[in-house]
């Protein structure tokens, strides 16, 4: 019995356009020549032009050419869902589905299907392949997906492929320069004046997607490989990612685009346990060569410090506190240590026991530390009982660490982001899930919404935060990122640096810039990354907004916004009837004037501004701040002075 008897007879030709629930954005799918092609449009401006879609396979010839479409099948869906924790309590997901099933018209005649969800905000789509009658894996050589934009569109982009896996600084180009591969989110301004960002939505058991110029000059997928060259080896049935292109107006809609949550599944699970922590850390010391990890007379991580560090933390009120360097592993050069290192035996002078019985006498969460350094054949041995060490110490939170230019797993090295990576990444995930233990990844698989299934993925890094200052950031830096990086979920920037003008890491911001993140760089676990003393005497002030400030938001808006130049963002607490303002600003002083009508009407609020003083500037002045309160109400606007590279915070405090 041939494939299509479950089918009628396939066509050969077929032409369908499927709207957005608003009606302005086009997702029209089109099969040609026994090819199968899409393209997007909003308000009649062609977004993305023809494209093609299909996927070669190792051994077979790719399943792209002689397609029939057996059949299609559209339906819709609006719902309002509430989140464990994040940027907005409630999320709405609406959109309009078209899946489209083809098969080859001769040879194997293979299956697979493209499915298609045109949100108000985006277009996505995935392609899904079922057992087929002559085999039930296959190995995926390559992705063919095309996003045909305007050549003469400016990207901000970082390079795949190198060392520091995301840890680059962005540059703008036109997208006729993307000659090599860049990573996602790609976020793009078209000549029409909108603006899209390119990337990927449920990423398990594959290869990242990077983009890159074809010879066609169209950006396509590029599957980042594994060793032996292929990009995933795959059991059927089998979903690839979501293929995710936001778009928006103005770039500023772009920062609340949820496409990327919405495309993931629900939890399947209780994660009531879960809870968002500010923390401070025995870390930044090391950074600016007050301690070490290594062990040491200068060593960090001692009971005593630990002690001293707990204390301050109760005297603060902070929640947790990080530790790194405790554990065999960071003697001599540390980022060739990896194969031997042991995570379940402290250095001589950290008792593991004796401080975790002290923290919980405190009130004080230890959040642990897992530093890989990419050997994964040697973490994945410990793992579980490196879990079960920390959760019998009551340890709950974890930072993993991936340091290192590649992963060794099963003997070879093999790319964070290939299949091998994602897998990893994925299982640390699971066992961490398995002991009610939440996580912090640096050197992370990219955010791809996955947070709504595992909430316990609190936050990750997976761009230059703040350890790179000492030169290698500028202020523009900050003022890219939610319009990028951030599109993929929360990061931990290590916020709070108030000893800006340490000569060993000199700190390319002022201090009221610093109290800014907090707001405009969403995380589910903020660092408060200073040491204590300069959150006490005379930084108490400034501190006192960082105490402030929430961890998760009933909601967010955006209210300024230019890639590179500045943002504002304001974000309602979810356990109060606060408001709190961010903004950024580059190396450019500027005046803005804040239109405070999202506060509730006809209430007073005493507006907290923390601000830049008079005569800030990032480099000569950083220091200088004021701290002043007014009576504000809605119909008020408020204007706010940045210096170069300076910010602010304001919290709105409703007076009862």
């Amino acid at each position: 019995m041939g494939l299509f008897s479950w089918f009628k007879k396939p066509k050969l030709a077929y032409d369908q356009k499927i709207f957005s629930p608003n009606g302005r954005l086009v997702l029209h799918v089109q099969l040609k020549g026994g090819r199968f092609f899409y393209s997007v449009e909003k308000d009649q401006h062609l977004l993305i032009a023809e494209s093609a879609l299909g996927i070669a396979v190792r051994g077979e010839k790719p399943l792209l050419h002689d397609l029939g479409v057996v059949r299609d099948y559209e339906k819709s869906r609006d719902e309002t869902w509430e989140t464990e924790w994040g940027e907005a309590r409630r999320i709405r997901n609406n959109y309009h589905e078209l899946a489209v099933y083809l098969a080859e018209i001769n040879g194997k005649k293979r299956l697979f299907t493209v499915r298609f969800r045109v949100f108000d905000e985006g277009v996505s789509f995935r392609y899904e392949i079922p057992p087929q009658p002559e085999y039930q894996r296959l190995t995926i050589a390559d992705e063919i997906t095309e996003f045909r934009v305007d050549n003469n569109a400016l990207a901000w982009h970082i390079p795949a492929y190198q060392p520091d896996r995301y840890e680059y600084n962005y540059s703008q180009d036109p997208v006729y320069e993307l000659t090599h591969s860049v990573h996602t989110p790609l976020t793009i301004e078209m000549p029409s004046g909108y603006f899209i960002s390119i990337h990927e939505a449920a990423l398990y058991n594959y290869g990242s997607m990077t983009l890159r110029l074809n010879q066609n000059r169209a950006l396509m997928s590029d599957i980042t490989p594994l060793s032996d060259g292929m990009k995933a080896y795959v059991e059927l049935p089998f979903n690839t990612p979501w293929r995710v292109i936001m778009v928006a107006d103005t770039v500023k809609d772009l920062t609340i685009n949820r496409m990327l949550l919405n495309l993931n599944e629900p939890a399947r699970e209780d994660f009531s346990w879960v809870k968002p922590l500010k923390f401070m850390g025995i870390w930044w010391a090391m950074f600016v060569g007050e301690w070490t990890w290594a062990p040491g007379p200068r060593h960090g991580a001692t009971t005593k410090h630990a002690h001293e560090y707990i204390d301050a933390c109760k005297r603060l009120g902070i929640e947790g506190l990080l530790i790194e360097g405790w554990n065999d592993g960071w003697e001599g050069d540390w980022l060739q240590n990896g194969s031997k290192t042991n995570f379940l035996q402290p250095m001589h002078d950290f008792d593991m026991d004796d401080i975790s019985n002290y923290a919980k006498e405190n009130g004080v969460k230890l959040v642990g530390h897992h530093e890989t350094v990419g050997f994964i054949d040697n973490y994945e041995k410990q793992m579980e009982d490196a879990y079960k060490y920390y959760a019998s110490h009551g340890v709950h939170y974890v930072k993993p660490g991936y340091a290192g230019s590649m992963m060794t797993i099963r003997g070879r090295r093999e790319y964070h982001h290939s299949q091998a990576g994602v897998n990893h990444y994925q299982r640390a995930l699971e066992l961490a899930t398995k002991y009610h233990i939440m996580l912090d990844v640096h050197e992370p698989i990219k955010g791809t919404g996955i947070e709504r299934t595992f909430p316990n993925l609190l936050t990750r890094e997976g761009a230059r935060g703040q350890e790179y200052e000492g030169g290698a950031l500028s202020p523009s830096h900050t003022t890219i990122l939610p319009f990028t990086r951030l599109l993929a979920g929360g990061m931990d920037y290590t916020s709070g640096i108030f000893d800006v003008t340490n000569a060993t890491k000199r700190i390319a911001t002022t201090i009221a810039r610093q109290l800014a993140y907090y707001v405009t760089i969403y995380s589910a676990m903020q660092m408060a990354a200073d040491r204590p003393r300069f959150y006490e005497k005379e930084y108490s002030k400034m501190y006192q907004f960082i105490k402030d400030v929430p961890l998760s938001w009933d909601s967010t808006l955006p209210l300024l916004g230019r890639i590179g130049e500045y943002y504002v963002v304001a974000r309602k607490d979810r356990e109060s009837d606060d408001w709190y303002v961010g903004a950024v600003t580059n190396e450019t002083e500027r005046r803005v004037r804040l239109d405070l009508s999202f506060l509730e009407f006809d209430e007073d609020y005493e507006a907290q501004i923390y601000r830049d003083g008079d005569g800030a500037h990032y480099r000569d002045n950083p220091l200088a701040f004021a701290v002043e309160q007014k009576k504000v109400r809605s119909s008020d606007f408020l204007d706010v002075w940045m210096a170069p590279g300076g910010g602010f915070a304001i919290r709105f405090k409703k007076i009862q």
